[in-house]
């Protein structure tokens, strides 16, 4: 590490000592239950206290559901190669974003068998991936080295999200979805309750170092939500045609699970399933205004869960 990294981490520390104390709570992770662990690392993370005993807002519940909501196939939803076996028992094999191969290691991938462009994963946590856009000038060297440092981390550990604790590191490589239309690939995230897609956002400006989420409800009017460091500009969004299609699907694929955001790619009108996320942000993710914390908590009802 160079001198430059060094110094802004330290002024990162000093604008911002909570991120500190937040590295060294992620160091120590394994020392701590469950509880303890999430009791510290929630109010540095979503700003305010705790409650367990009687929780309200969404971000609360969701560090409930953690606890006390553990259902197995949860483990195989959040599994990037494993996943795709759920989607397509669910929605159907024309969903699922084409495999090209899964591996234990980097050393073991042929690149030789891949095609020109392509994308690398890992499978067990969040932030592994690698895109190949020119197979030809590709830097393997530093995929590797990013890959294998993603292959050792442990996810569990950081935000106590249990599905990931199991999950076997690995790496898949599948298509690269282009939109040629856009020139830009974009999310669509529904949030599903009891089975039901109350909201969604559209995410974009992959290609940009600032990635705007646009809110909308299930009749895709727009909603003035905000996620801090996420903001909306007004864009103007028309309606998907297949709108009705992707909240057909994420009603399938959330049924029988209190919370489960699901995601889409919309690609000139062909839809293609992306995550299973039970728990976003760890469940300290802030909103910019509180209302919409406890508006969305309102939408779990954690009488209907059957602690597992």
């Amino acid at each position: 590490m160079n001198i430059s990294v060094i110094i802004r981490k330290i002024k990162t520390v000093i604008r911002n000592p909570k991120s500190l104390l937040i590295k060294i709570l992620y160091y120590t992770s394994p020392l701590y239950s469950d509880r303890i662990y999430l009791r510290m690392l929630f109010p540095l993370k979503a700003g305010y206290k705790l409650n367990l005993q009687d929780p309200q807002s969404f971000n609360e519940k969701l560090q409930w559901l953690k606890i006390h909501y553990r259902k197995p196939i949860m483990t195989a939803m959040v599994d990037k190669y494993e996943a795709k076996k759920y989607t397509a028992e669910i929605m159907g094999e024309e969903y699922v974003i084409e495999n090209y191969g899964v591996w234990n290691n980097f050393d073991e991938i042929d690149f030789d068998q891949l095609p020109e462009q392509f994308v690398l994963k890992t499978t067990h946590d969040q932030g592994g991936v690698i895109i190949c856009t020119d197979k030809a000038n590709f830097d393997v060297a530093k995929a590797r080295k990013k890959l294998n440092r993603c292959l050792q981390t442990k996810h569990y550990y950081l935000t106590r999200e249990w599905p990931y604790k199991d999950v076997q590191p690995r790496i898949i490589a599948e298509k690269l979805l282009v939109d040629p239309q856009k020139k830009d690939l974009w999310d669509y995230k529904f949030y599903c309750f009891h089975g039901d897609p109350k909201m969604m956002y559209i995410s974009m400006g992959r290609n940009s170092s600032f990635v705007p989420f646009y809110f909308f409800d299930k009749n895709f009017n727009y909603v003035d939500i905000e996620r801090p460091g996420h903001e909306s500009d007004g864009k103007i969004i028309k309606k998907p045609e297949n709108w009705d299609e992707m909240i057909f699907l994420a009603k399938k694929a959330s049924k029988g699970f209190p919370h489960v955001r699901v995601d889409f790619y919309n690609i000139e009108g062909e839809i293609y399933s992306g995550e299973y996320t039970f728990y976003q942000g760890g469940g300290m993710m802030p909103f910019t205004d509180k209302k919409w914390d406890y508006k969305f908590g309102s939408w779990i009802d954690l009488e209907k869960v059957v602690k597992t």
